[in-house]
């Protein structure tokens, strides 16, 4: 008997867009009649759109924050939530790049486009987060800060949107996470590694939500994500597994 089609929802951050859809093609080919759909966004943006009633089965944030802030508000038990992943800041400038960027110094200097995340958003927290280090560092100096934020030509509502202007040349540089230089923008970037004093290590946590339509997908979802297979996928799109270092 073929079984009845069903739908698990899934609300994940748009820094995994590429990973997720790969697990969720490996889902629906070890789930006969299971269709995964997702909804990527910023993570601040899901949380808000459970909070205004949306529904879905699953919720992975790219921070710990806005799972919190789900957890405060009764969209997730207290004690549903697990980390699933790692992640880290990166650098990225246009191919050709027009700023002629060097190192981590040029992002401060005058007349640099910087194209950034906003602070809503978990990585616009954590690239903020990363120019306080480095205005603290004497290598740098206190100007650091306010010279970069005085560079930033655009702040966008997630960090796909980041990659794609400077990749098409809108902006002289942007920092995003490492797992979003993609095979596929890879091309038409160039990277500068940002060193562990200065970089921010996002965690990454997932839950099924309360209420869900499909609370036994979403269960075995997150299991799939968290098990061998799940995060060697994870770390092939250039997460860091729970488990690594």
């Amino acid at each position: 008997m073929t079984p009845r089609p069903r739908t698990l929802t899934v609300f994940a951050a748009a820094s995994l867009i590429e990973a997720f859809t790969d697990l969720g093609a490996q889902f629906e080919a070890a789930h006969e009649g299971v269709n995964v759909q997702f909804n990527f966004a910023g993570s601040q943006r899901l949380r808000a759109q459970l909070e205004q009633g949306a529904r879905s089965d699953v919720f992975a944030s790219a921070n710990v924050r806005e799972m919190a802030a789900a957890v405060a508000v009764g969209i997730v038990a207290a004690d549903a939530p697990v980390a699933f992943a790692r992640n880290r800041l990166v650098v990225i400038f246009p191919a050709d790049n027009p700023g002629g960027i060097r190192a981590l110094g040029d992002l401060a200097r005058p007349g640099l486009k910087l194209d950034v995340a906003d602070p809503s958003v978990p990585v616009g927290q954590y690239t903020l987060s990363m120019f306080d280090k480095m205005g603290r560092d004497p290598a740098y100096g206190e100007t650091f800060r306010a010279g970069a934020l005085a560079n930033v030509v655009s702040r966008e509502e997630n960090v796909k949107a980041v990659v794609t202007k400077v990749a098409l040349g809108e902006a002289d540089a942007g920092v995003v996470y490492v797992s979003d230089v993609t095979p596929q923008a890879a091309p038409h970037l160039g990277t500068v590694e940002i060193p562990d004093r200065f970089n921010q290590i996002a965690t990454y946590p997932v839950a099924v939500v309360r209420r869900p339509a499909e609370p036994d997908l979403g269960r075995q979802f997150v299991a799939f994500i968290l098990s061998e297979a799940g995060q060697q996928t994870l770390a092939a799109h250039g997460l860091i597994p729970v488990d690594g270092q």
